[in-house]
């Protein structure tokens, strides 16, 4: 990956031919994305700029057959690492991927409307097997508030994974350029992440409440997720390294959260808020008598 990152930083063709080569190849738009993000977080916009609208030419082909998601994750991890660059802030970074969330899900909502509008029609056949008895004892009007929220949670739901694939672009795009001119910046940056109460509150509100604030607003729950699911994977890579407990549980972290997602991923949801409240790195920073670390990426 260092290699990849010095060839791209090498000179504007270089980067020009990684950008725009991996937004037309099927599947490689996170990496055109991660690429882009890099040049803009160390050359600026306007170097940034005269590479990327060339990725956009293949990009707007893909859109046109059916798949938006090279120029919405290209364009929305951009937007991101322009945030980055100019607050150096990764929580600023974090609320507003939620923004550029509902962003994805108003797009998707248009583009794969009939598509989504089917699944959900799948699945209010599936919901007395899936819920069993607490279906029956549902109202008429309960069963059609849950199936009338089944469309935007699945449009949330997308949007949601296009909004984690930008943050981890913009993660990968800032990770090569620590590992070019501030080796070891990345890791401090991310490790000290946490999100201040009043935010977290927040996003707890937007993914409980959401719903309440009307049909189309239930996709607010998955997008107000992902920023706590990250600000969770932040503390725990914080306190392996405060732990000095190796590598082996940060790898064993991954796998299971790939195994078991649905039970990791509100664990770290809820590990994020209790650590907004508490913080965990903090009070064993002081246990240990560390000082602060802090990072440029």
């Amino acid at each position: 990956m260092r290699a990849l990152a010095e060839f791209i930083m090498r000179g504007r063709m270089q980067a020009t031919l990684v950008v725009v080569g991996s937004a037309a190849l099927p599947l490689l738009f996170w990496l055109s994305a991660a690429a882009g993000s890099l040049v803009l977080l160390r050359r600026g916009l306007n170097d940034a700029l005269g590479i990327v609208l060339w990725a956009i030419l293949p990009a707007v082909g893909w859109w046109y057959f059916g798949e938006p998601r090279t120029v919405l994750v290209l364009v929305g991890t951009l937007v991101l690492a322009l945030l980055l660059r100019a607050s150096e802030s990764w929580v600023r970074v974090l609320l507003a991927s939620v923004a550029l969330g509902v962003v994805y899900g108003v797009v998707l909502g248009s583009a794969f409307r009939e598509p989504i509008e089917a699944i959900a029609a799948e699945l209010q056949k599936l919901m007395p097997q899936m819920l069993g008895g607490l279906h029956q004892q549902m109202g008429e009007e309960e069963q059609a508030r849950l199936n009338a929220l089944l469309a935007p949670v699945l449009t949330g739901l997308m949007a949601g994974l296009l909004q984690a694939a930008s943050l981890l672009s913009l993660m990968l795009g800032r990770y090569w350029q620590a590992a070019l001119y501030n080796p070891g910046g990345f890791g401090r940056e991310f490790r000290a992440l946490r999100l201040p109460l009043a935010l977290a509150l927040l996003l707890l509100a937007g993914m409980l409440l959401g719903p309440n604030l009307g049909v189309q607003a239930a996709m607010l729950t998955p997008l107000c997720s992902v920023p706590l699911a990250f600000a969770g994977l932040a503390l725990i890579h914080g306190l392996v390294e405060q732990g000095k407990l190796g590598k082996f549980w940060l790898v064993g972290l991954y796998v299971t959260l790939l195994l078991f997602m649905q039970l990791i991923y509100p664990l770290l949801v809820v590990f994020a808020i209790v650590d907004s409240l508490i913080d965990f790195r903090g009070r064993l920073a002081r246990k240990n008598g560390a000082g602060p670390a802090n990072g440029e990426g």
